[in-house]
């Protein structure tokens, strides 16, 4: 089976036990992933529905491909700049050309163990969350009973403090022109 995936901007076809050099992809090397733009996928002569395949990678390492010498010159003007570039690349084995839905479906099987496992272990662990609730309960409606007074009293004062300040008065521009001397102009 093949199938033609695109990553970093370009196309590459692929099958089981190709390897290819692409634009970097986060991950170290041993990390399986998953390339998901498919856009074409086959089994021989026949095509199939690319949106139920995916395909999986191994990254082999990270990498630099060859140097790139840039060189500008404009003639007649003395001007001259060299410079080199490497880029990134990102080594892949491809594991598997396949199903998308077989692949996702046997985690699917394997977690539902751990599901089950889980409850269990958070059972004992959600019984001191429910004794603790009730606390945090009794400590939200102590502040609340508390804080109406403060707001009526808060309430009060600022009535007279508006009653007693007066707009503060404002400063006429410094002109530096009026401070000079008229000998100094």
């Amino acid at each position: 089976m093949f199938a033609v995936v695109r990553t970093g901007g370009k196309q590459y076809r692929v099958a089981p036990g190709d390897k290819i050099a692409v634009e970097k992809l986060a991950g170290d090397a041993g990390d399986t992933i998953t390339l998901g733009d498919v856009l074409l996928a086959g089994d021989g002569g026949e095509l199939k529905d690319a949106a139920k395949v995916a395909v999986s990678a191994e990254i082999i390492a990270q990498a630099k491909s060859e140097k790139v010498t840039v060189f500008k010159k404009r003639r007649r003007h003395n001007y001259r700049r060299k410079a080199g570039h490497r880029q990134q690349l990102t080594l892949l084995r491809i594991v598997s050309v396949g199903d998308a839905k077989a692949e996702k479906a046997a985690p699917k099987k394997e977690a539902a163990p751990k599901a089950e496992a889980a409850p269990a272990a958070d059972a004992p662990k959600a019984e001191p969350k429910a004794k603790a609730a009730p606390k945090a309960a009794e400590a939200k409606e102590a502040p609340k009973k508390a804080a109406a007074p403060k707001k009526a009293a808060a309430a009060e004062k600022p009535a007279k403090d508006a009653a007693a300040k007066k707009p503060a008065a404002k400063k006429a521009p410094k002109d530096s022109a009026a401070k000079k001397p008229a000998d100094e102009k």
